[in-house]
This record gives structure tokens, C-alpha cells and sequence, in this order.
């Protein structure tokens, strides 16, 4: 990776398949919908570490792609968990070999680690043996994904000395992965698996961890693999000898989607070509923050996509904090300030990104400054408890989970997961709406 780790290394998840509700051959899987489950589990952060964001960088791709209204090829249920990211485990190959991925909905190529010829060293068990698997093939120089003219890289896809595609992502925080494009299935059962997908095979094996791009994207896992609907639930960050909160990832349909209240997401047309637009995020209709039962006076202007693309509002997995453009940081502090200043850590600034910090109780301070509300259109709310709006960031010290964009280098509002914890959140790609709904996601099996 080219900038310093961003998270801690986390427990391996255990892999749990549940019953398979309705048993189909893989060529039928287009008309008809199964279900499995993973655990996803929330632990604590590093206090060495920087709020994680593996957001995707501003998209070059030339259109959102076309979303099919049809019904999605999968009910897919897993488990997810996170110390600043949020981790499920996916069988990839023939036979399937669990990875580790990051969920993010920022960014759009799926990558996994994959052994070097001559590894220098082991690599760690869980990283992909493409030798293990008769599903594996590399996609060749000639092949039209690796052609310079196709923008859905923000590097140029190239030949590498073996005539393979080689190619090159960045993310929003500097990371860059590169290694090779490959085609590989992703393996539910003996008779349910997605086709050949189009992933990136990091020659990086320093971890082992890699990414599901879940955004609009036509590289995206969501897209390739026909996935018209995804939800996932976040469980709170509790500190418990011998307790780990586990939550839910589900591919197709939820059961408990009759309680969500939906947003439609804002979509931009081709000739809308921005410099800080990303537009394969999954951006949504940000009106307005309440903390308390103050409505702050902050223009809806400021949530949205000016001329330059600056502003937009989006919903993303793969940042832990959530980031405001300047406008916005400005009137929060300054309410938080108002309510709890004397509290304060006096010159502290988390990680260059979030200067509301504080030593002593959290509880105590979370009760000076209240609820904070995300408002969106048609009265739909995320609402943030008092009890959870400072985060722990080590050494007895505590920060409203929010950050200024601009520091980052992007000029977009950014609702993370730390403000996603103990509620649904469903992306209806076929309808274009994102839902909520309310729960304790340590109970969402």
C-alpha cells in the first residue's frame, strides 16, 4: 500500500452458510433468488490509527450504468464485521477459498490478495491461491477492459511483462492497490455461483484484506453479478470481555425491509462532467443536522453538487468517520462548542481531520450536547443517540465521528459507518433508493 496502514488487523470471521431457500441450477439463477449468512462483527479501533477511507476516488467512467429493474439473481445473507472498516468473507473460486474483503460503497473494483510466484515470505493463509481454483483465468493485454481509453481506473490499465492486464486504483485517502485483472467466480454453493467476474489480483500480500466495490459502477460486484438490492446492518462498538457484537450483510432481498423508509438517490446525467463529482456513489438528498432540538443553519445548498461538483452527499461504507464540507463542519462545531466548550481537549486535532475532542466522560459530554439528526427529504431521519456521538479514539480521549471533507482532499459530505451503527441500510439499485431502518444489529441474524 502506499500510505500507512489504516486499520488493525482483525479477527478472522467465521464463516457461516445458512439453508439454501430455494435450490436452483446456476443457469437459472437470472429468475430465481437463495440465501446464505456470514457474521459480521464490530471491534474496537487502534488507538495508533486514523479514521479508515477506502472511498473511491472521483470517478472518470463516462456513465452510471444501466440498472436492470428485473429481480436480483441472489438473497445472499453474510455477516460483516470492522475495527474501522467493515469486513465480510466471501467463497471465491472453484472450490471456494474465504477472503476477506472491505464493504465499501465508494468504490468501485473488487480486489482480493493473491500469492506472488515467489513469495518472498509465507503470505498469511487466507490469501487467494489461484492455483487451488479451476474457475481462475487472467485477462490477457488484448483484452478490451485493458484498452487506455476505457476511465474506469484512475490509472491507465497496462501490459505488464507477462502480456497480463495490469491495473492501478487509488482511493481517496492515497491508497493505491495494483496487480492484475483476473476473471473468478464467486462460489455460494455446489450449484449457485455468480459467472466469471472481472477482480483485481493484488501482487501486495503485506495484507490480507481486500476490497467489494459495491458502488453504481459497471466494474462494481453489485453490477457484474446482477445485484439489484444489498443491505447491511451495523452493530454498536461495545467493549466487553468476551462479547463480540456481530451484524448482517444480505445480497437480494431483506426480511426486514417492510419497516425501511426510503430515499430516492440523486443520479447526474452524462454531460454533467464534474471535477469533484463522483457520480457512481450512491448519492442521496442530505436537507439539513439537527444536534438537540436545534435545526442548525446550515443551506441546503451546502449538501449539494454545485457547478464543480462540490458539495454532494453520499453513503458510504468505506469511510469510518463522516466527513462535511467546510460550510457545514463550521456550524456543527460551533454548536458543539456552544453546548460542551469548556469540555474541549484545547489544541487537539484527531488525525488533521476533526478538532471536537474531549477528555473525561463521554457519557457526560454526550448528554451536554444531545442527539444529532441527519435530515433527509420526505421526513426520512438517521438518527444519532446521544450515547453515541462522541467515538473513542484512545488515550481517554473522545471525538464527534465527524471530520472536515477538505482535509481529506475531497470536497464532498460523506456519512460514514460510525453514524450507520444500529440501523438498516439498504441500497435498492433496481429502484434507485436507499433505505432505513432502525435495529439492534447485534440481533439482525
Amino acid at each position: 500500500m502506499a500510505s500507512p496502514p489504516l486499520f488493525k488487523e482483525a479477527m478472522l470471521p467465521l464463516l457461516l452458510f445458512t439453508s439454501l431457500f430455494l435450490s436452483t441450477q446456476e443457469t437459472e439463477l437470472k429468475n430465481d433468488s437463495l440465501s446464505f449468512s456470514f457474521p459480521l462483527t464490530s471491534l474496537p479501533r487502534s488507538p495508533q490509527t486514523s479514521p479508515s477511507f477506502y472511498s473511491s476516488f472521483i470517478s472518470q467512467s463516462k456513465k452510471t450504468p444501466a440498472l436492470k429493474s428485473a429481480a436480483s439473481p441472489y438473497n445472499y445473507r453474510s455477516r460483516f464485521k470492522y475495527s474501522m472498516i467493515l469486513l465480510v468473507s466471501l467463497p471465491i473460486g472453484t472450490p471456494p477459498q474465504s477472503q476477506q474483503m472491505i464493504l465499501d460503497t465508494g468504490s468501485q473494483l473488487s480486489w482480493i490478495q493473491c500469492h506472488k510466484k515467489v513469495p518472498r515470505k509465507p503470505p498469511p493463509s487466507t490469501v487467494f491461491d489461484p492455483s487451488l481454483s479451476s474457475s481462475f483465468s487472467v485477462l490477457p493485454c488484448n483484452h478490451p477492459l485493458c484498452k487506455p481509453r476505457i476511465p474506469d481506473f484512475t490509472l491507465p490499465t497496462s501490459c505488464d511483462l507477462n502480456r497480463l492486464c495490469h491495473y492501478s486504483y487509488f482511493y481517496a485517502d492515497g491508497t493505491l492497490a495494483e496487480g492484475n485483472l483476473v476473471r473468478e467466480k464467486i462460489t455460494f454453493s455446489t450449484s449457485q455461483s455468480t459467472p466469471p467476474l472481472i477482480l483485481g489480483c493484488a501482487e501486495d500480500a503485506s495484507d490480507d484484506k481486500g476490497i467489494l466495490g459495491m458502488n453504481l459502477g459497471r466494474l462494481s460486484f453489485a453490477s457484474q453479478a446482477k445485484i439489484t438490492k444489498f443491505s447491511y446492518c451495523v452493530p454498536t462498538r461495545q467493549v466487553r470481555p468476551g462479547f463480540t457484537p456481530t451484524g448482517s450483510f444480505y445480497l437480494g432481498e431483506n426480511p426486514n425491509s417492510g419497516g425501511f423508509r426510503y430515499i430516492s438517490l440523486l443520479t447526474f446525467s452524462q454531460s454533467q462532467r464534474m471535477p469533484n463529482l463522483d457520480p457512481l456513489a450512491h448519492t442521496v438528498p442530505l436537507q439539513g443536522i439537527r444536534i438537540g432540538n436545534k435545526k442548525l443553519n446550515i443551506p441546503v445548498s451546502a449538501f449539494r453538487a454545485d457547478r464543480s461538483g462540490a458539495g454532494q452527499s453520499m453513503i458510504d461504507s468505506g469511510s469510518e468517520f463522516t466527513y462535511l464540507v467546510d460550510e457545514a463542519y463550521n456550524k456543527v462545531r460551533e454548536e458543539v462548542v456552544r453546548l460542551a466548550g469548556p469540555r474541549l481537549k484545547k489544541g487537539y486535532v484527531y488525525s488533521g481531520v476533526s478538532d471536537m475532542c474531549f477528555d473525561g466522560n463521554a457519557m457526560e459530554i454526550g448528554r451536554l450536547i444531545g442527539n444529532m439528526v441527519f435530515e433527509f427529504d420526505k421526513g426520512v431521519e438517521i438518527v444519532i443517540e446521544k450515547g453515541r456521538v462522541l467515538a473513542d479514539v484512545g488515550g481517554g480521549v473522545h471525538c464527534v465521528g465527524i471530520g472536515r471533507s477538505e482535509m481529506l482532499g475531497a470536497a464532498s459530505n460523506i456519512i460514514g459507518n460510525f453514524h450507520q451503527q444500529n440501523l438498516w441500510v439498504e441500497f435498492d439499485i433496481a429502484n434507485r433508493r436507499v433505505g432505513f431502518g432502525k435495529a439492534d444489529c447485534s440481533r439482525s441474524v
